[in-house]
């Protein structure tokens, strides 16, 4: 970050904290956007399949409407409930951060346990929220490489040591906030601790930072995702590929991606000065471009694809999800689903691994 990006922001961050407390009725508009946009985007990033308008209708008033996969919906509500878990925990200055709360985060985002199938296809495994990871887990990077996070016999002992850095690093004030606040993230990742939910759990937790420190949360947004994993991308280069370096990373080596948030930071510092001197009335911060990015399943497009094509898109996302589940989401009567299924196995494209309480889909 240059001196003059933190100098501005710094400036923007002394109107923020020089407005504060601001009226209740501006506050509760400004936090219900947040939750809104927030949420939206955090999960949409990993794939979540809720429009905007679902999102919004979900959050607000309860209401679960249109087509989109039953999980999709449960998580999108328990993210929320981790949103205020953060908010809680990041306001009590006296508890310091903690490995027993990042757990209770996972858990509470994933909802309950659940089954993944194998990137090969040959097995399911069950996933344990708020348990650190039992299996090696990787991402497959643009080259094709196979880029590994930590083991997990190596897990426990790196989560450890990152929690005690960050209390530590907090106290010492040897990092500003953006940079702490990175920092973590970045290290985080590198660990990847979790099964599941590893990337909304960091960003959840950079606003834990940034709110126990006096700054206004921001939100990565999910038209951004690419150049979001592209910087993540370009530290692990700077980096390199073991494990323990990047859960080690200094600052000077993830310079790319401090400026990145650093530029989250400061565009959120300028969004909320035009609210509060009156100069905006807009509270979202997610765009109507941003609110229709295209979902994961295909399912408004039936026109251009045929249920068959739908139904793999949705198997592929969850592998043991119902017939009725299915006939919801794409609006078709069961009958339709159970035809295509048998036209789909008949093809060598599906098989039915188990019962049909209990089994799955495996795609061949």
């Amino acid at each position: 970050m240059k001196p003059k990006q933190l100098k501005k922001i710094l400036k923007l961050l002394e109107f923020w904290a020089n407005s504060l407390p601001l009226n209740e009725r501006l506050q509760h508009s400004i936090d219900q956007a947040f939750m809104i946009d927030f949420n939206y985007n955090s999960n949409h990033i990993e794939g979540n399949t809720l429009t905007y308008g679902q999102t919004k209708l979900l959050l607000l008033f309860g209401k679960v409407e249109g087509k989109g996969l039953m999980r999709d919906f449960e998580e999108m509500k328990a993210h929320n409930v981790g949103l205020e878990m953060m908010k809680k925990e990041a306001l009590d200055k006296k508890r310091p951060l903690s490995e027993i709360f990042i757990r209770e985060l996972n858990r509470t985002i994933l909802v309950s346990d659940f089954y993944k199938t194998s990137s090969d296809g040959e097995y399911r495994y069950k996933i344990h929220t708020g348990v650190y990871k039992t299996r090696p887990n990787s991402v497959i990077t643009p080259s094709g490489q196979i880029f590994n996070y930590a083991s997990p016999e190596e897990t426990p002992s790196m989560m450890g040591d990152l929690v005690k850095w960050y209390n530590k690093a907090e106290k010492s004030k040897k990092y500003n906030v953006i940079e702490l606040a990175t920092l973590f993230h970045y290290r985080y990742i590198r660990i990847h601790p979790f099964e599941d939910g590893n990337g909304r759990i960091a960003r959840l937790l950079v606003n834990y930072i940034l709110l126990r420190h006096g700054y206004p949360m921001i939100i990565i947004q999910t038209t951004d995702r690419k150049n979001y994993l592209n910087t993540l991308s370009e530290c692990d280069k700077i980096t390199g590929e073991e494990p323990y370096k990047g859960a080690n990373a200094t600052i000077e080596q993830i310079m790319p991606f401090v400026n990145y948030i650093a530029d989250y930071v400061e565009k959120k510092l300028e969004f909320v000065e035009l609210i509060i001197t009156g100069k905006s009335r807009e509270m979202k911060e997610t765009s109507k471009k941003q609110q229709n990015v295209s979902v994961n399943v295909r399912v408004n497009d039936v026109k251009k694809v045929s249920v068959k094509d739908n139904i793999v898109d949705i198997i592929k996302q969850k592998e043991n999800i119902s017939v009725s589940e299915i006939a919801k989401l794409l609006g078709v009567e069961e009958r339709t689903i159970y035809r295509n299924l048998e036209k789909l196995k008949a093809d060598g494209i599906i098989k039915r691994i188990g019962a049909d309480k209990n089994g799955y889909w495996k795609l061949l």
